[in-house]
């Protein structure tokens, strides 16, 4: 067996789902009216974290143009 995939995105669903909670806990919730929103962006200003500690932003590593994982830092996303 080979290595197991080091990717980018949250592993499990618990961090979209630690966004979806933090949304519901914001009394200024509203402040997000109309706007397109990661669960990476949403982890940098709420604080939480995935089940390994990370934040992942897998946005960001899309919208720079990452296309082979081999030759990047991950690291830098998670």
């Amino acid at each position: 067996m080979g290595q197991a995939h080091v990717g980018v995105g949250p592993r499990q669903g618990t961090h979209v789902g630690r966004a979806v909670a933090a949304l519901a806990a914001d009394p200024e919730v509203n402040r997000w009216n109309g706007e397109s929103l990661s669960s990476g962006q949403l982890a940098k200003v709420y604080g939480f974290t995935d089940l390994d500690g990370s934040q992942p932003d897998v946005w960001r590593y899309l919208m720079e143009g990452r296309e082979d994982e081999a030759d990047v830092d991950l690291s830098g996303y998670r």
